[in-house]
């Protein structure tokens, strides 16, 4: 039997039935119905599966086929359609200038027959040759498109999580610099206040005071730096009204420029009751040096609690930024996303005043199997478009909870929310509604891929006026190894 006779073509009159070539010559009609065949697949079959070379370009002529992506692990339907004329397979086969020759491209998906289908096919490699020969300035148009927005989203891509470090930087060194600061600002002062404890205990000690009225002294010193512990948080009101009642019972004993020490007294839990033992245990001409001198050791001690609380806030920042950048770690483990959430919050420190912030936190979630430095670009980029989108005030909600076999991580904002005609929309790359200059398009895709593709979860936006909310959905399954 002759291959005329085992193969089944269309005619040319056939062929311009079909709107891909309906406005093709009679000479390029002619070639297709040369080159190509007619396939009949039964419901059910393979027409070609994702990773396999890419060897045929395929029309649908009738029945109806499925276009599937594998996504985890699991496949995941694109298309299904019926429309005669639809076209699917080596679709880029005219793009082959970075491909080492002999070799084809890949199928990016795969596609089965849901009905019997009749297909029209036609090789991949003749086809693209030819392409390129009747349409030489399209050919090179659509390939510099085709390699251009590759080139394009993977140097934005780069770009924007630069962009994110560069924020979390600075908000990490605006951080820092608070608490270094007062750190640096309390030794100076620290310091002084050693020094002039050291002179006024010479002068106590200089044969005025006997040996027990010192000892007594230095019990008393003892017992005032233990009641800092102890103070009691007030209001300024209070310690307003607390330091004007010690101003009076130092004036009345005769202690000169007492606003300067009742702060400190004040701070201190020191009432006047404790200054009634002060008075008990010194002669009056040393009244005023005794209580400078404890003044100064009080001093020195909240000085001490500050640099303590500033060193640990440090500490405590450069633990959120480790966190943060999961350095040290493995790339791929079993996270709490509570830790993360924490992290990115803290990076954003500077850029929440104004803003309200709620965290409704499940504690008693299990641990995901998750990248967590990719999750943490995510809970960047989501924040970072919430406080965007409220412009300085309002309610920053962070929420999580379990549905089903899935962790749920909601991140809402109470801006102005998502127009319905942008919702579909907002996930495509490059795709932005700030200013120019403002935005590059790809956080949110970036974040779309990371949670979709390296994580097998899912990632919608459920929006109106005053309630926005960015709904991040992980498996608690360990995933296969995600492809990069």
């Amino acid at each position: 039997m002759s291959e005329d006779v085992a193969v089944q073509r269309l005619t040319p009159r056939e062929l311009r039935t079909l709107f891909l070539f309906e406005s093709l010559d009679d000479d390029k009609l002619e070639w297709l119905a040369e080159n190509g065949r007619v396939e009949h697949r039964a419901a059910g079959d393979q027409v070609y599966a994702e990773g396999e070379r890419a060897t045929c370009f395929y029309v649908l002529l009738g029945g109806t086929i499925v276009l599937r992506r594998t996504v985890e692990g699991a496949e995941v339907d694109i298309t299904q359609t019926n429309q005669r004329g639809v076209y699917a397979g080596a679709t880029w086969a005219y793009v082959n200038e970075d491909l080492p020759a002999g070799e084809e491209r890949p199928y990016s998906g795969s596609m089965s027959a849901v009905t019997d289908a009749e297909l029209f096919v036609l090789d991949a490699r003749a086809f693209g040759s030819t392409f390129r020969r009747w349409f030489p300035m399209a050919a090179h148009m659509l390939e510099g498109i085709f390699i251009g927005m590759r080139a394009s989203q993977a140097i934005v891509g780069q770009r924007e999580r630069l962009l994110a470090l560069g924020r979390m930087s600075a908000g990490l060194t605006h951080e820092l610099n608070n608490p270094a600061a007062a750190a640096v600002r309390a030794t100076a002062a620290l310091r002084e206040r050693v020094s002039a404890m050291r002179r006024k205990l010479g002068a106590l000690a200089s044969g005025a005071l006997d040996a027990e009225t010192m000892l007594r002294l230095t019990d008393l010193q003892e017992e005032a730096v233990e009641r800092v512990a102890t103070a009691p948080d007030m209001s300024p009101l209070e310690a307003s009204d607390a330091e004007d009642e010690l101003i009076d019972w130092l004036d009345d004993h005769d202690v000169t420029d007492s606003w300067q020490l009742a702060p400190s007294l004040v701070a201190s839990a020191v009432t006047v009751e404790w200054l009634e033992k002060v008075v008990a245990a010194l002669p009056p001409e040393k009244l005023e040096s005794g209580l400078r001198w404890l003044t100064y050791a009080l001093d020195a001690e909240l000085l001490m609690n500050e640099i303590s609380h500033s060193t640990q806030r440090i500490s405590s920042l450069v633990t959120a930024a480790k966190q943060y950048s999961q350095m040290d770690r493995a790339a791929h483990q079993f996270v709490d996303v509570h830790e993360g959430l924490t992290s990115t919050l803290v990076m954003f420190g500077p850029k929440l005043t104004g803003l309200t912030l709620v965290k409704e936190y499940d504690r008693d979630l299990p641990d995901v199997p998750a990248y967590p430095a990719e999750l943490n670009q995510v809970w960047t980029n989501l924040v970072d478009n919430a406080i965007g989108a409220m412009q300085g005030s309002g309610t920053l909600t962070v929420r999580t909870t379990r549905e089903g076999e899935c962790v749920l991580v909601e991140i809402g904002d109470s801006g102005p929310g998502v127009p319905p005609e942008l919702r579909e929309r907002i996930f495509e790359p490059f795709f932005t509604t700030k200013p120019v200059g403002e935005g590059t398009g790809l956080g949110l895709d970036i974040s779309y891929r990371i949670v979709g593709q390296r994580h097998g979860g899912d990632l919608r936006v459920v929006s109106e006026p005053g309630d926005t909310r960015f709904q991040v959905r992980l498996p608690l399954r360990e995933p296969p190894a995600p492809a990069e």
